[in-house]
């Protein structure tokens, strides 16, 4: 079998769903599925955030334009009150995923073909005409974000490899450090919320820091009930929690402009989480536990101690510590499902298939208590210290504050 026609089969498996499934889910659910697969067949890691806040923007300003309740993010016209919801939000889904893998690798080929095989059969299932002029609305409104709002994977220029004590050095290329200078979506600016620094090396709270890691993130040590829920949180968290939105959206959001808007505020707020976190990096660009358990003798801290042959649950990412990656993006995803319902209090289920993770589900009843266990999942697979997982959890809320409060709030008098 060619390159191309493998990938072709493994992108239809990812993203195509069956016509009789498309004509039983809600538009909007249906459509973030296929645009979050695409994005992973695609431009995958955090640049994914990119392009789907681009596509679920294009599908919230598509919506409002029929139904005119919220301030679209940027694309506008004249309202259609008669043309079809579902067929502007398949249209603006479609085309803006059709444009940003509009190129002629083997990848985007196979996603365009599998997109497209998912369109036509979501415009069959749901019986919709090509004149439907919900159609044009959407693919105007893909047209206008694509063109005033993609963000380019852009060339940078690699930092040179330092040495010092508290830097990261764990060699290598600084990975997607591109989106440290990223336009954001709903910020003012990147570095908006970059928070204070790390403690310092000398101080209490980095010893007890790196005491916990240095002992329940160490490899030898996970032979405990912790070690499954630790590798649970080491999942793709862009995936996991689109996949609980979903959820939650078919749960308690019946109307679809406010899924479109829902699906919109979640994945802004958490691509702009994604670039404050890469800032806050490589400013700071402080170590990992790895190098630092390595050279606990030489930290400036009279307490701490070397562990020579030191080595986390899981591979280190490569690039800093400081603030943590999963957490900003769970507290940007957590921090809007709270203030989007009003509260903490919900009944949800996250989900990670991986084949290492014995519990695939796991079950909450708060936001708070899903955003405590990323924190303490990542000190138990020992790639970062706590204070790197709390400032993180603490970015991403901030940042989905500002969001919430100035982005897609209701037109007065629409409801």
């Amino acid at each position: 079998m060619s390159r191309l026609r493998t990938l072709a089969v493994v992108v239809a498996a990812t993203l195509s769903l069956p016509v009789s499934a498309a004509a039983q889910v809600d538009s909007v659910t249906h459509w973030n599925k296929i645009i979050v697969d695409a994005t992973q067949s695609g431009r995958a890691g955090p640049h994914s955030l990119l392009d789907i806040a681009l596509a679920q923007a294009a599908v919230h300003d598509a919506v409002q334009v029929i139904d005119g309740d919220y301030q679209p993010y940027a694309y506008s016209a004249p309202g259609n009150p008669s043309a079809m919801r579902d067929a502007a939000v398949a249209a603006a889904a479609n085309g803006v995923l059709l444009r940003i893998y509009s190129g002629n690798t083997a990848a985007e080929i196979a996603i365009r073909a599998t997109v497209n095989a998912a369109y036509s059969a979501y415009l069959l299932a749901q019986s919709i005409p090509n004149t439907e002029p919900g159609l044009a609305i959407g693919d105007a409104a893909a047209q206008s974000l694509y063109d005033n709002h993609y963000r380019p994977i852009l060339p940078v220029v690699q930092p040179p490899l330092t040495t010092g004590i508290g830097e990261w050095r764990t060699g290598g290329t600084f990975g997607f450090l591109y989106m440290a200078t990223s336009t954001p979506f709903t910020l003012n600016r990147v570095d908006q919320f970059r928070p204070q620094p790390p403690p310092p090396l000398t101080s209490t709270r980095y010893l007890r820091d790196y005491d916990e890691v240095a002992l329940i993130g160490n490899k030898t040590h996970h032979d405990n009930p912790d070690t499954d829920r630790a590798r649970f949180w080491a999942g793709n968290f862009v995936v996991q929690w689109n996949e609980t939105a979903r959820q939650l959206a078919e749960a308690h959001v019946p109307d679809t402009g406010e899924r479109a808007r829902f699906f919109a505020l979640l994945n802004l707020a958490a691509a702009d989480a994604a670039m404050a976190i890469w800032d806050s990096k490589a400013f700071y660009n402080f170590w990992r536990p790895v190098t630092a358990i390595a050279e606990g003798d030489i930290d400036y801290h009279k307490k701490t101690a070397a562990i020579a042959g030191w080595e986390p649950l899981i591979a280190t990412p490569p690039y800093p510590d400081y603030v943590s990656g999963a957490n900003g993006l769970t507290g940007s995803f957590t921090g809007m499902l709270r203030l989007f319902f009003g509260t903490d209090n919900m009944t949800f289920t996250v989900k990670n298939p991986a084949m290492n993770v014995m519990d695939k589900e796991r079950d909450y009843t708060t936001f708070s208590q899903a955003a405590q266990e990323v924190v303490d999942a990542r000190v138990l697979l020992g790639i970062h210290f706590r204070f790197a997982d709390e400032e993180g959890r603490r970015l991403g809320e901030r940042v989905a504050h500002w969001t919430f409060q100035k982005y897609l709030r209701p037109v007065p008098g629409s409801r």
